[in-house]
């Protein structure tokens, strides 16, 4: 089951706009404490910037959304890049566009088209992945089992992980909450029910969007 939209992982992107040179920072940030050490980095790294401009959308329904100017004229930096994050679904995520200013000053249309593209820039270097409700369960079988699960073409739904080799095989098998029944019912079938269910829980697994 998809619960949301967020970044992969920390990315950065630079362009230079009417001389102005703008470089978006964004990375995941799942609390406003994580967001707020993020944006005191890049501030620190880019202290002699005309403009650090931070935003935030954290929360699985959006709860907190936050942007600032910093300096910039009101509502054309930090709330459009929020807003952006917004309409594109995407949450636990910040962003700090830093910008030294050319000298031709852009206007407020074209602020928040800077900002905006940059911000997007960002995220295209971060990668955005879905994050999906995913079925986790650890297996035990004996080793004739386990050479028939893996010479099966049954893990297109699946994902196998944590082999662990001793005087039988364990391993996890992550699957879409929509196919996990389906899938222990094909191990069974393919082990004759030798197959020991050791753990299952739900976890969140980020896959990349293409």
């Amino acid at each position: 089951m998809k619960l949301f939209d967020t970044v992969c992982g920390e990315g950065s992107a630079e362009q230079i706009i009417e001389k102005s040179r703008f470089i978006a920072y964004v990375a995941p940030a799942e609390s406003r404490e994580e967001a707020d050490a993020f944006i005191a980095g890049i501030r620190k790294k880019h202290r002699d910037a005309t403009h650090n401009v931070p935003a935030m959308v954290i929360g699985d329904q959006f709860q907190l959304q936050w942007g600032s100017d910093d300096g910039e004229p009101q509502g054309t930096s930090g709330a459009p890049i929020v807003q952006m994050l917004v309409n594109e679904g995407i949450t636990n995520t910040v962003i700090v566009v830093t910008r030294y200013f050319g000298g031709i000053k852009l206007g407020t249309g074209g602020l928040v088209r800077a900002y905006t593209s940059s911000a997007k820039l960002g995220l295209k270097a971060a990668g955005v992945c879905t994050v999906e409700e995913m079925v986790l369960r650890d297996y035990q079988v004996d080793y004739a089992a386990y050479n028939r699960i893996i010479n099966y073409d049954f893990v297109q739904k699946t994902e196998i992980s944590n082999l662990r080799f001793t005087d039988c095989v364990e391993f996890d098998i992550v699957s879409k909450s929509a196919d996990a029944a389906a899938v222990r019912e094909q191990l069974n079938g393919l082990t004759n029910g030798k197959i020991r269910l050791i753990d299952e829980r739900n976890v969140r697994y980020r896959l990349r969007k293409e």
